[in-house]
């Protein structure tokens, strides 16, 4: 296996640096003015090692774009993106594809992540080939063991991807991942194809294998309890910007946006009377198109507290309190302890998913 280096302790695992990523529309008319998608616009975080970053939002926001970005998949209209202290979104060729090894992605799907005529030793091997590490007998060799990581048997080496369940489909995706020896993982929807009554196993293979690993995991889901579960830190992303960034914790008690709230209003508790006296803020109206999204705060076409100045100003992402980021003129006032310890409470009710909590 490759010969991992020495981190150094201060300098984070990523950072993400006013990433902006657009998309043109089409082929404009000679003389019209050409069209473009904001998919993701200055957009700035850092991660630490061994750290499981969530990010949430409503589909559209560009949480899986910027997820591509980070693993070099789109390249970046403008920013950076520094894996360790090397700008990685600026390596061209041979220093490109060693610094690949640092970074793998898990898909959505997966079985269309899968090619259906390749077997799994070879669908696991495949990375290892590519870079060339070890002989081939030493490749087969690792395969077995990463397959036994994820809870796989060598026995289904020869087997096709079509011949496994969704959740077996998921782990091999996962040992695939992690041939490589990467520090850092993006998840992107990890579990949303799957059964519930088998996202819990995948999602707790996920953190075994970080603790084994020493993994840094960027987790992408529209399933609040999916990213409360696994997620230390949640960043709320809505039409290509970040809105708020805190603890997992801290988001679900303390929420200081208008749309980090109307979002957790809207998780269903099952129990009636909690769920008509829990607090909600509605996100009324359709989401703004991305190729015009509203001047000012892109929330405010949506929002119940918008004033003048969120048409003419566009908020800053600033400190609220210690590691809690909002970007709002007009943010939610905190609640004092007793109606926090409240919330948790009414949280807790709400299924074994969102009781658990890593923040």
């Amino acid at each position: 296996m490759m010969a991992q280096n020495t981190p150094q302790k201060d300098v984070p695992i990523l950072s993400v640096e006013h990433a902006v990523k657009e998309f043109p529309v089409g082929t404009p008319l000679p003389g019209a003015k050409k069209r473009i998608v904001h998919a993701v616009s200055d957009v700035s975080f850092a991660l630490k090692r061994q750290e499981t970053f969530g990010l949430v939002g409503e589909s559209g926001c560009g949480k899986t774009t910027l997820g591509r970005l980070i693993v070099g998949l789109d390249p970046l209209t403008a920013g950076k993106i520094v894996i360790e202290g090397v700008e990685f979104s600026r390596l061209h060729r041979r220093r490109l594809k060693a610094m690949r090894r640092e970074v793998q992605m898990m898909f959505q799907d997966p079985y269309a992540s899968l090619d259906p005529r390749m077997r799994v030793r070879n669908i696991v091997r495949e990375p290892l080939a590519i870079h060339r590490m070890g002989t081939r007998l030493q490749q087969l060799d690792q395969v077995a063991e990463l397959l036994n990581d994820v809870g796989l048997s060598e026995d289904v080496m020869d087997r096709l991807p079509h011949e496994f369940s969704g959740g077996q489909r998921q782990r091999i995706g996962l040992a695939r991942a992690l041939a490589l020896r990467p520090k850092l993982i993006v998840a992107d929807e990890p579990v949303s194809a799957l059964d519930v009554s088998i996202r819990s196993h995948v999602l707790n293979l996920m953190n075994d294998l970080q603790l084994k690993y020493g993994l840094t995991y960027i987790v992408i889901s529209h399933d609040l309890s999916v990213v409360r579960y696994i997620s230390h830190r949640i960043g709320v992303m809505y039409l290509g910007k970040l809105v708020e960034v805190a603890p997992s914790s801290e988001i679900y008690t303390a929420p200081a946006h208008p749309y980090t709230k109307g979002l957790l209003g809207a998780i269903p508790i099952p129990d009636p009377e909690a769920e008509r006296s829990k607090e909600k803020i509605p996100i009324s109206g359709e989401i703004p198109s991305a190729i015009t999204p509203p001047s000012g705060c892109r929330f405010r076409t949506r929002c119940k507290f918008a004033q003048d100045i969120c048409s003419t100003t566009e908020p800053e992402l600033k400190e609220r309190s210690a590691d809690h980021l909002v970007a709002c003129h007009f943010p939610l006032a905190a609640p004092d302890a007793s109606s926090a310890a409240g919330s948790t409470g009414t949280s807790s009710s709400s299924g074994d998913a969102t009781a658990l909590d890593r923040g």
